[in-house]
């Protein structure tokens, strides 16, 4: 039987390696492109796209496969099959009493958890093999990929809606997106980049970036105890109290809906979460990575000032180029920032 998982050891082990890869959730084309360009991203061809291996459970192109319950990789046991075992000896990867698999052809137990498995196939993406990345069959996503410096970046945006062919922003598809894109890449670090509105009343202006504290909903009113907490659903987001000091970045807690307007129910949750901008995407994505136990950072540019004069629409509209452009420029900085670096030292 496989040793008992330790989270917190896991954790540990997690935020005490370099990131590698990252994945950026972004809800619009305008807003992801800048950043595409920056980093000189490609992008996959259609649903099934391919990136440099560096999880277990998904096919690696050739002849032979990786999955639950196939190569002696079985659910509840993690196994290692003797194939493996060779490969990590060739790879020149640590073999111990947990890991060896034996040369006869028998299978011995692993440890449960990815670290091990993590480790042999980031030494198999330095052979060139490559992983398939597939998301369900006729959803509109859009996945961009490449390398810079040591990382692995995957920019994805829900794409077009298919009848009237707008970006697919919001809640909805930005969960959904972000929980296909958890379970295809493993990243070890979510970006949501993206737009938003701001509060002059908490000191926003137009093309100001904020690193987000904190995540919120507004415009989920369920009166009832308890439930009501749930409605709200604030999360603080990854701590990177570096990046803040290092890039002089601003910081605000960030309220999410699915409206671009702001009722008056609406304005008085925003106010009760303390936000300083506002967007359609945040907390879902928050919602997402808390629940898959992957960190997340925030960074928001803000196009439209809510408690302003002009109306929240043709404002956004009229400064949504700009604000693309600021918001590339921040996120970059950001990825500068990470690169070689640990969590935890974020």
């Amino acid at each position: 039987m496989a040793p008992p998982h330790d989270d917190t050891n896991l954790k540990a082990s997690e935020e005490s390696r370099p990131v590698s890869t990252i994945l950026i959730i972004i809800a619009m084309q305008t807003e992801a492109m800048p950043l595409v360009n920056k980093f000189q991203l490609s992008q996959a061809v259609d649903s099934v796209h391919s990136s440099p291996l560096h999880s277990v459970g998904a096919s690696w192109s050739g002849k032979w496969e990786v999955g639950e319950g196939e190569c002696g990789v079985k659910s509840g046991e993690w196994q290692l099959c003797p194939l493996l075992s060779v490969l990590t000896q060739f790879l020149g990867l640590p073999q111990t009493e947990h890991t060896m698999a034996l040369w006869d052809g028998a299978v011995q137990p692993v440890p449960k958890g990815p670290v091990l498995c993590r480790a042999l196939c980031n030494g198999l993406g330095k052979t060139g093999l490559q992983q398939l990345v597939q998301f369900p069959k006729g959803v509109p996503w859009v996945r961009y990929h490449g390398t810079y410096k040591d990382l692995n970046i995957n920019i994805i945006w829900p794409g077009k809606d298919e009848v009237l062919g707008v970006d697919s922003v919001g809640t909805v598809s930005s969960a959904l997106v972000t929980y296909a894109s958890i379970q295809a890449l493993q990243p070890d670090l979510i970006i949501n980049a993206g737009t938003a509105g701001g509060f002059k009343a908490k000191g926003a202006c137009i093309g100001d970036v904020f690193l987000v504290s904190e995540v919120a909903f507004h415009d989920r009113r369920i009166p009832i105890p308890v439930f009501d907490l749930y409605g709200v659903g604030l999360r603080q987001t990854c701590s990177t109290p570096n990046i803040l000091k290092d890039l002089n970045l601003k910081v605000g807690k960030l309220s999410t809906g699915d409206s671009l307007d702001m009722c008056t129910q609406d304005e008085s949750s925003i106010i009760a979460n303390d936000a300083t901008v506002k967007d359609m995407e945040g907390a879902a994505v928050a919602y997402v990575a808390d629940l898959l136990k992957v960190p997340a950072v925030f960074v928001k540019a803000v196009t439209d000032i809510v408690d302003g004069e002009k109306p929240t629409s043709e404002e956004f509209l009229e400064n949504l180029a700009a604000v693309a452009a600021a918001l590339e420029q921040a996120v970059a900085q950001v990825i500068d920032y990470i690169s070689g670096k640990c969590i935890s030292e974020l």
